[in-house]
C-alpha cells in the first residue's frame, strides 16, 4: 500500500474573491474540496508547507491525507492555479475519494538483486527506459512500488510491463503495447580499429612519398 502523504489545512468560513485576498494576505493559499457525496468544503492551506510539496514534484498525481481542521479527508490534488507573473500558487482543487476510487497515478519502479544479476555480473549494463509507470488504482489498494526482479535477467533480456505482476485491480493506462520497462544492455567494449585510424593519422601512404622523392 502506499503510503500517504499528509498536508494541514483548515477551514475557510468566506468564499469568493474577497474571502481568497484575505487569505493570501495571511501568507495562506485557498482551495477546495469536492466530491465523495459530500458539499464542497472552502480550505486554507499554508503556502511554505504547499510550495514545498510542489517543488518535491509529483504533486497532482500523489494521494493525500488532507486534515482539515483534525478531521482527515483522503484526497488527491486534481488543479493549482498559479499567478502568471511569478508562477506561484494561488489557488488548489482537491478531489474527495473513497476506498473503491478509480484515480490515475505514477507508481515509481524498483529494481531488486542488482548485485546477484546474472546478466550485470557478466557485465551487463541495466538500461532503464522508465522509472515509473501510470496506473490505474483503486484508491485502497495502491502499490508503494512496482518490483523488478534482476535476479535471474541476462544479457539481452528485455522486461516488459507484462513481466511485473500488480495488485487486483489495477493496470497500465498504457493498453495498446506491451511497453518496456528495462533491459541489459550488452557489455562495453574497447573498438581497436579506431585506435589503428588514430595511430597512422597523418602518415602519408609509402608509394606516395617514394613518388616525392623522385
Amino acid at each position: 500500500m502506499a503510503e500517504n502523504v499528509i498536508l494541514n489545512a483548515t477551514a475557510r468560513a468566506g468564499t469568493g474573491k474577497g474571502a481568497a485576498r484575505a487569505a493570501r494576505r495571511e501568507n495562506l493559499v485557498p482551495g477546495i474540496v469536492y466530491g465523495g457525496g459530500s458539499e464542497p468544503t472552502a480550505i486554507n492551506l499554508k503556502f511554505n508547507e504547499l510550495i514545498k510539496m510542489l517543488k518535491a514534484g509529483g504533486f497532482l498525481s500523489t494521494l493525500l491525507t488532507l486534515k482539515v481542521d483534525g478531521k482527515d479527508e483522503r484526497v488527491i490534488c486534481r488543479g493549482v492555479q498559479r499567478n502568471v507573473v511569478n508562477d506561484l500558487p494561488i489557488h488548489v482543487d482537491f478531489l474527495r475519494l473513497s476506498s473503491k476510487s478509480r484515480i490515475n497515478l505514477m507508481i515509481p519502479v524498483q529494481f531488486t538483486n542488482e548485485d546477484e544479476s546474472a546478466g550485470l555480473k557478466k557485465g551487463g549494463t541495466l538500461v532503464v527506459v522508465r522509472n515509473e509507470v501510470e496506473l490505474k488504482v483503486t484508491a485502497g489498494n495502491i502499490p508503494d512500488h512496482l518490483e523488478v526482479d534482476l535476479l535471474n535477467v541476462e544479457i539481452g533480456d528485455t522486461i516488459h510491463m507484462s513481466d511485473i505482476t500488480l495488485p487486483e485491480g489495477t493496470r497500465p493506462m498504457i493498453t495498446d503495447r506491451d511497453f518496456v520497462i528495462a533491459n541489459i544492455g550488452a557489455p562495453k567494449t574497447v573498438d581497436l580499429d579506431d585506435d589503428d585510424d588514430e595511430s597512422t593519422e597523418g602518415e602519408a601512404p609509402a608509394a606516395e612519398e617514394g613518388a616525392a622523392e623522385a
